[in-house]
């Protein structure tokens, strides 16, 4: 997801760019189309591209919110009796790797109930 976004009063008159501090936006003219480039690795968030744009283009709003990328999805383990979510695939692979061992998937209160009732019972 894009964080630095121009609404359609953006011209490329690139005041933007040439008044970044951080040098956090750039541009590339390839063909006949100008693509305006901003890395928010060097963005200070200071505002200063939505102060000095003369078109008010810049939603400067979306640089504030603390919004989450996604990364990375993977298959998830359950629970065999609950359904509760325990780890991913490639965590159960790796384990099983290293352990030579391929145990079922309980989630901690199923994994006691499942040993507890191997316990021989005296009454």
């Amino acid at each position: 997801m894009a964080y630095f976004r121009v609404n359609e009063n953006c011209n490329g008159c690139l005041s933007c760019v040439e008044n970044c501090p951080a040098s956090a936006l750039s541009y590339i003219d390839q063909d006949d189309q100008r693509t305006l480039l901003h890395n928010m690795t060097k963005c200070a968030r200071c505002g200063q591209c939505w102060r000095i744009c003369p078109q008010e283009a810049i939603e400067f709003q979306h640089l504030l919110v603390g919004q989450w990328d996604d990364v990375v999805t993977m298959d998830l383990i359950r629970c065999q009796v609950c359904g509760e979510p325990l780890y991913s695939t490639a965590y159960q692979q790796k384990v099983v790797n290293e352990m030579d061992a391929n145990s079922e998937p309980l989630c901690p209160q199923h994994r006691q109930r499942r040993v507890a009732s191997k316990w021989p019972h005296k009454y």
